[in-house]
Formats: structure tokens, sequence, C-alpha cells
């Protein structure tokens, strides 16, 4: 069984609306920087840079992350991990950055990525922004920018769809 909760329109509008949120947050462009965690962060991330190019006509420092091997439970997950590119164009030290995936979770991707930047340097501050927060935490982390809490069940799950990569904008909470 699934249940659509964003559409789209709603995922335009939600987007949207981070960016106003995090240019209000840092509106020194020029240190920061949006690191999206593979897979679906990354497009967020790309679709954040070009909401705040849009409202204040200023580009933004972006980067992808792969967390892969930072997970502590990357052996459970498979055996042949998937390994994708990680790309950091630029000095992270001092810089203010913005780590966004697709959903919050337990926390540990969000450690896991966390571990990752900060082999590339010392940044001034890291945010982390997130298009779902589904709650049930593992670890005292928390997001900056929410697009959307969804109270969900632990033998539920938060999909997310982008059309870079599934041909489509939705968000899916489907019971496992």
């Amino acid at each position: 069984m699934e249940k659509k909760i964003l559409e789209a329109p709603d995922m335009s509008r939600i987007l949207t609306r981070m960016a106003y949120e995090i240019l209000e947050r840092y509106p020194d462009t020029d240190r920061l920087a949006l690191v999206g965690i593979h897979t679906r962060g990354v497009f967020l991330a790309e679709r954040l840079a070009r909401y705040i190019y849009e409202i204040a006509d200023l580009p933004v420092k972006q980067g992808t992350l792969d967390i892969t091997l930072y997970r502590d439970d990357w052996t459970r997950i498979s055996h042949h991990p998937v390994l994708r590119s990680t790309n950091i164009p630029f000095d992270v030290d001092g810089m203010d950055v913005v780590l966004v995936d697709d959903v919050l979770y337990t926390g540990r991707t969000t450690r896991a990525g966390m571990d990752a930047l900060i082999d590339f340097g010392r940044p001034r501050h890291v945010g982390l922004a997130v298009l779902v927060d589904r709650g049930h935490r593992e670890l005292p982390i928390h997001a900056d920018f929410v697009g959307r809490r969804v109270e969900t069940e632990k033998d539920q799950t938060v999909n997310v769809r982008v059309a870079e990569e599934d041909g489509e904008d939705l968000v899916l909470v489907e019971v496992l």
C-alpha cells in the first residue's frame, strides 16, 4: 500500500521556500555551497542552487558526495557496494556548507555525509536540508531546512522520486 504525500507542484513550491530559507540564513553566497548526497540529494541540491540563482541572481557553489564507504552499515547493505563519484570542486575551509538529502530518518546517512565532508577540510558551518523528515532518529541529528515533516511508522518507507533519475517528481509513503 502506498500513499502520495508530494507531487511535482508541491516539490517545486517546497524547494523554492527552502531556497529562500537558505538565503536568509546564509546571505553571503560567495561562502555558501550546496553538497548533495548521492543519489537524489544531488538533484535536489542542483534544484536548490537553481532556485537561489533565480531568486538572488547569485551563483552558488555545488558539490556531490558519495557516503557509501562512510556508512556504519555498508557491509550490511551489500557485499559489493555501488560507489558513485564525489566531486567537491571548491575549498570547503571556511565555507557555509549545506548538505542536501532527500529523506532524514535515523541520521546515519547525515553522519556519514559529515564524516566524508570533513575529509575535504574544515567548513565554517555545516547545515542540513532535507525534502522529507520522517522522524525515528537514532543519532542526535536534526535538519536546518525541512521541506515536509511526515509522521511514519517504522514499518513504512518514504520513497522520493525525482524527474532527473526516475522520470517523475513524487514522494510516497509505503508499507514494507
